[in-house]
């Protein structure tokens, strides 16, 4: 007879049989009710409504929605797909986001198809998707990306709503930027005698800068005799043009994040006391941090670490040759990581100190700063050599969140623009919250985002004599609530003023965080 640990070992081969073959929606058909009851019951499944499941960690704490936000866009496109094969679309403001790069799980989905009959299906942590019986648009006007079937980039802008405009300007216009012609737009617009949209489609073009699209559009509507007006769809005008040159949106939509929140960077933190005179005081004043900063910087990812093992790594005491259980310790590895990247960011501050362009700084030195921080892991055996070769090869997905850092192909389009904007921003505020916040927006490692995105702050803090800043771990919360609402909603008021309380306190002196 067999033993409980034989029949969940069994159970869980035919959950690897279903992954293997890539499937994330699990029908309860799929599994006998021995199995599934087994799989639920140990935690590997959990069920997201009425015959639905998806795989999930068995030790995920009740109310962690991880698992659920990483399964979303595959659970989604599998349910609806064997709900309704390929009679199916979400609507045009969601194909919008996507074509702009977003692809944040929506409160709602909705979807439309033939086969609707216009209901809602409640999904796991207040989602659903809602059903709307529609006909379909024309074969040419679809396409589809990672299993959701959406409208074309032309017929999504063209048939979105006009508030999406002014709710969503930053996916828009970077969905507008990815239009290389007119043309793209005209077959449409002249097809379905869209005089109206043809006005708000010149309008939303000569916002971004793309005058010649905008002027071809409007004469080419003449000429086959329909009156347009042209209406710009949104409530404010970009500083600068946006390029038209980039094949990815990803470029561009970090160029518009940086733009559209700089303004409210500016007015909420506190202004740059300036370069300091002192470069040598100013350096032992982060030298003395060091052991507070990595005490909460590492703990906000959740490293056991305590301030005896860091000073035990400082001083030299912690022995990775002789001690078994040093050399197996993640988190000693975790400290002496830390310790050397500390270091290397030290000397990227002196840089900077001596008037070195930030940008130019961290964008040559934050791939050392990453070697650094994880080359103790290696040495140790807990991490492949591989794993130091820099940016991401991989999706990830960050705990609780519904922000989707950007694909790995998108990692690499982004980032050097982020440092690009940096070079060019006149503000070291602007350079502090936005370096830190747009580094973990697109994620560019595989582990250590947190950790560099705050020392990247620290660089920036200093290109403008701001002092070096700790973030409590006690306020963990309070940040990652903060860094959700400008991934998610775009409003980086909450992170702006979130470390602009600690600035201040630490501008006046007081210790913003304690051991």
């Amino acid at each position: 007879m067999a033993t409980p640990a034989e029949k969940l070992a069994a159970a869980l081969d035919v959950l690897k049989q279903l992954q293997d073959k890539g499937i994330v929606a699990i029908k309860a058909a799929e599994l006998s009710r021995t199995i599934r009851e087994r799989l639920v019951d140990n935690g590997f499944i959990k069920e997201v409504y009425k015959g639905w499941y998806m795989a999930a960690p068995p030790n995920e704490a009740k109310g962690d929605s991880t698992s659920w936000y990483t399964s979303y866009w595959d659970f989604c496109a599998q349910h609806l797909e064997d709900k309704y094969g390929k009679e199916w679309c979400i609507s045009p403001e969601q194909s919008l986001l996507i074509h702009g790069g977003n692809w944040t799980v929506p409160q709602q989905l909705i979807v439309k198809s033939p086969a609707a009959t216009n209901f809602k299906t409640d999904l796991p942590f207040g989602t659903s998707l809602f059903h709307i019986k529609a006909l379909l648009p024309a074969g040419a006007e679809m396409v589809e990306s990672n299993g959701i079937r959406m409208l074309s980039l032309p017929s999504a802008l063209i048939q979105a709503s006009p508030n999406t405009f002014t709710q969503n300007p930053i996916d828009t216009r970077t969905a507008l930027s990815m239009v290389r012609d007119a043309s793209e737009i005209l077959t449409p617009l002249l097809d379905g005698g869209q005089s109206v949209v043809a006005g708000r489609m010149a309008g939303a073009f000569r916002n971004i800068g793309q005058n010649r699209i905008a002027d071809t559009i409007l004469k080419t509507m003449e000429r086959a005799d329909f009156k347009v007006r042209e209406i710009d769809p949104f409530d404010s005008k970009l500083p600068v043009p946006l390029s038209g040159r980039d094949h990815s949106p990803y470029a561009n939509r970090i160029r518009l994040m940086w733009q559209q929140m700089r303004d409210t960077v500016i007015g909420n933190f506190p202004k740059a006391p300036g370069m300091p005179t002192d470069k040598a005081s100013y350096m032992k004043q982060v030298d003395a941090v060091f052991v507070t900063d990595a005490y909460h910087s590492l703990s906000i990812e959740k490293y056991k670490v305590t301030p005896e093992l860091i000073e035990r790594v400082r001083n030299g005491t912690w022995n990775l040759a002789d001690n078994e259980q040093d050399r197996k310790q993640r988190d000693a590895m975790a400290a002496k990581g830390y310790l050397e990247a500390f270091k290397a960011v030290e000397k990227s501050i002196e840089r900077i100190l001596e008037g070195g362009n930030a940008g130019d700084i961290v964008d040559a030195d934050h791939e050392e700063w990453y070697r650094e921080m994880f080359g103790p892991s290696v040495s140790a055996g807990l991490l492949k050599a591989s794993d130091l070769a820099g940016y991401r090869s991989h999706q990830v997905y960050i705990s609780q969140s519904k922000h989707v850092p950007l694909n790995k192909e998108a990692v690499r389009d982004a980032m050097p623009v982020l440092f690009e904007m940096i070079r060019q921003e006149p503000e070291a505020s602007v350079r502090t919250v936005l370096g830190h916040f747009i580094f973990v927006f697109i994620h560019p490692y595989m582990d250590g985002n947190g950790r560099m995105g705050r020392f990247l702050m620290n660089a920036m803090l200093a290109s403008g004599g701001y002092p070096w800043t700790v973030v409590p771990v006690e306020q963990r919360d309070a940040y990652m609530a903060a860094l959700e609402a400008a991934s998610v909603n775009q409003n980086i008021e909450p992170f702006t003023n979130f470390l602009g309380l600690l600035v201040t306190e630490s501008l006046k002196g007081k210790p913003v965080a304690k051991i």
